[in-house]
């Protein structure tokens, strides 16, 4: 008689094998459709609509049982809907037996809220942290955040996708062969402008010396400029830009201290309120962004340069899946 194979039988090994899938929210699905594409696979269908009260509903259309599940959704206004809607889908998921849900936040909702400048107040990103913790979610993939401290707010794996390559590659394509000064809009910036000093080999350091009045959101001002731009094409990094009155402030304070152009490059192009405006008035030739947060049509303009952040996306995405290595995407350094 024929031994009898030990350990699970052939079937139960082909069921056992992991499989990858992807979901979207209703925030950004252009992002979130073009990550599925690169990594060989389709959004899974989903149901998702409003009650009259504004509650949220979500079901999945496939089954998830035992899938290794990536949920992605980018906080774009109206932020809370879309927080929210994030929320409810990992807790689907975690309703239907998803064996691992990887939250993949393009841009993650109230990174800047990281610490409490006074009394009374909350630290919004820890709560956020909390909260996807609570639904479901076994694992965090963002794409920089406001502080790198906010990694240390879930309490599981964070992989924290930094979009300098994607900007600095676009840079050098088209600066690369020009006197190149990086500036940081503030002090607190100095690190992330130091890494791309490096991608430039050792380009000089700027930085704006700022105020900001913690009354008023979103206002700053800018006092002067610490460092070498005078006759030199000014790189301006930011993690964002929101209603572009810092980011544009700093730009004219360059040129007004010598710059001979300013090139703004930033991750999360949120351009809320009167930032279009501001950017158009401002005296940077160019403003480059990636399409973490989705760009209204109308927001298509000759010097808003668009770059897709996919590619970086759905090779994290990849790396976890199978159990590399995400920090070997940044040379080591993430």
């Amino acid at each position: 008689m024929k031994e009898r194979e030990r350990g699970p039988s052939a079937s139960i090994r082909k069921r056992a094998k992991r499989r990858l899938m992807v979901f979207s929210g209703r925030a950004h699905p252009g992002l979130a459709q073009e990550v599925a594409a690169l990594l060989g696979t389709e959004l899974v269908p989903t149901s998702a609509y409003n009650f009259a009260n504004g509650e949220i509903y979500v079901r999945f259309e496939e089954s998830v049982r035992g899938s290794d599940a990536y949920v992605i959704q980018s906080h774009d206004a109206p932020i809370n809907e879309a927080i929210m809607e994030h929320l409810i889908m990992i807790d689907a998921l975690k309703r239907a037996s998803a064996k691992r849900i990887t939250v993949v936040m393009p841009f993650y909702g109230y990174a800047r809220q990281d610490k409490k400048h006074r009394g009374r107040e909350p630290i919004s990103a820890r709560l956020m942290a909390d909260l996807f913790k609570t639904a479901g979610a076994d694992r965090l993939i963002c794409v920089d955040l406001h502080t790198s401290q906010i990694q240390g707010f879930f309490d599981g794996p964070v992989d924290h996708l930094m979009a300098i390559p994607v900007l600095s590659e676009y840079v050098a394509d088209n600066y690369g062969g020009e006197d190149i000064t990086i500036v940081s809009p503030d002090a607190g910036r100095i690190k992330v402008a130091e890494q791309w000093s490096k991608r430039f080999n050792g380009a000089p350091l700027a930085f704006i010396h700022k105020t900001r009045d913690i009354d008023r959101p979103n206002e700053t001002v800018a006092n002067r400029v610490v460092g070498e731009v005078e006759g030199r094409v000014c790189v301006l990094v930011d993690d964002m830009i929101d209603t572009g009155g810092t980011i544009t402030k700093a730009a004219d304070a360059l040129m007004e201290a010598g710059a001979k152009e300013v090139v703004i490059a930033a991750t999360h192009a949120i351009l809320s309120g009167p930032a279009i405006e501001r950017l158009e008035a401002c005296q940077a030739r160019e403003v480059i962004v990636t399409n973490t947060l989705p760009i209204r049509s109308d927001h298509d303009l000759p010097w808003l340069k668009v770059l897709s952040i996919a590619p970086l996306i759905s090779a994290a995405i990849k790396e976890v899946f199978l159990d590399g290595s995400v920090t070997s995407l940044f040379g080591g350094r993430a």
